[in-house]
């Protein structure tokens, strides 16, 4: 038997927007509910105070009940001092959910404008891609804004990045984008490289500096964090340049480390959540595992230098953490914690940390050399360490979520 009940339906979209306050939902949900009418879709937000609420109500002509709800809708408004509006949701235009989802988060150092939120809605337009919402998350001010969005499945993703990274340049403003699945808000694990990412120094300069060969030793490191020495070969080359260094420099060397802006407050917020928090550095465990203690982190893994009465013997024991071992070891870290590889959260800067970053889940070139951040997943270049949090889904230090 034919099915006319649908014949004569239709869906009529409501739209109720003013001064947001507390039982406004409750209040039209009652209306619709005793009125046995048939609700379909519902999206709420509030923008300054100001409330816009749409549902979607699938009318039966055929029912008096759900001919009296228009009615009882507006007069509900009315009462509350609401504009109501409605219009019949046509069949070829009718509302689908995003079937590719990324949000793309966008971070600025300290307020979002106006500009930048033109170009980069210019640019997702451009490249096929629909916004569906967009949040401003930020705890206070405008700094930090969730874009939902639509991605075809024909879309160039390395392309879409490429522009991002652009426009990010242009405004000052990071950018994330990150699909949005059910690993987004679900990370366990966050992995720093050491020198120039935890720390704003590179430890192996700093030792150089002191034994009066820094500009020898920091040319060599430059290159090596560009990509362009193989990097065993470098530090093999660069640490035997240190012979006789005494192992007392290091002490104090340690005591001056200049963490970067936010780390402390950025770790801090992520162990309250149980967060694990990992160090793998091509540097060197005399000043990694007093990192790990410093700020109390879980793992640290470097490079070991040699020693002999009290001096550096030029020489690096053990197998040498270079990138292909970093890698190895967020794989093992994860296997350890018993975590899947897309729950990690890896940040570093130069060439060597790019295998590691492609591993995770979520790799972030931090302040990074070129090359790193055109191959990285993401990128963090303008503002502090704190910045990652809302990439994570806090809303900033110590937030709570």
């Amino acid at each position: 038997m034919e099915d006319k009940s649908n014949k004569n339906s239709k869906e009529i979209i409501i739209t109720v927007s003013g001064a947001d306050r507390p039982g406004i939902t409750a209040k039209l949900m009652k209306v619709i509910s005793d009125n046995n009418s048939d609700i379909t879709d519902i999206n709420q937000a509030i923008t300054h105070n100001l409330l816009s609420l749409s549902f979607v109500l699938n009318i039966s002509s055929d029912k008096d009940h759900d001919q009296n709800v228009l009615k009882e809708l507006l007069f509900a408004a009315h009462e509350m001092g609401l504009k109501l509006e409605y219009s019949i949701i046509k069949e070829d235009v009718k509302y689908k959910s995003p079937y590719n989802s990324f949000i793309v988060n966008c971070v600025a150092p300290k307020k979002i404008s106006a500009s930048f939120i033109a170009d980069m809605s210019q640019n997702i337009a451009s490249n096929g891609i629909n916004i569906y919402r967009i949040d401003n998350v930020s705890k206070e001010g405008f700094n930090s804004l969730e874009v939902l969005t639509d991605v075809p499945e024909q879309v160039d993703l390395n392309k879409v990045k490429e522009d991002l990274l652009a426009i990010s340049n242009t405004h000052s403003t990071d950018i994330a984008f990150i699909r949005d699945d059910v690993y987004r808000r679900s990370k366990r694990l966050i992995v720093f490289d050491m020198d120039s990412t935890l720390i704003q120094a590179e430890v192996i300069d700093e030792l150089a500096k002191v034994h009066g060969i820094g500009a020898k030793v920091s040319a060599i490191t430059e290159r090596a964090m560009n990509g362009e020495l193989d990097f065993n070969q470098s530090l093999v080359e660069r640490v035997s340049h240190l012979k006789g260094l005494k192992e007392s420099t290091l002490e104090d060397i340690c005591q001056n480390l200049p963490l970067t802006e936010g780390v402390e407050e950025f770790i801090k917020t992520v162990k309250k959540y149980g967060y694990k928090v990992a160090l793998i550095s091509g540097g060197f465990t005399y000043f990694a595992n007093y990192l790990k203690n410093k700020l109390e982190l879980d793992y640290a893994f470097a490079n070991e230098l040699e020693f002999e009465n009290g001096e550096l013997t030029g020489k690096v024991k053990g197998t040498i953490i270079n990138a292909d071992q970093k890698a190895v070891l967020v794989n093992l870290i994860s296997q350890q914690e018993g975590i899947s590889l897309e729950q990690v959260v890896a940040i570093g800067d130069g060439a060597n940390d790019l295998p590691m970053l492609a591993q995770a889940g979520l790799g972030i070139a931090f302040h990074a050399k070129d090359i790193v951040r055109k191959n990285a997943q993401n990128h963090m270049s303008h503002g502090p360490m704190t910045s990652i949090l809302y990439f994570l889904g806090i809303p900033g230090p110590e937030a709570e979520i």
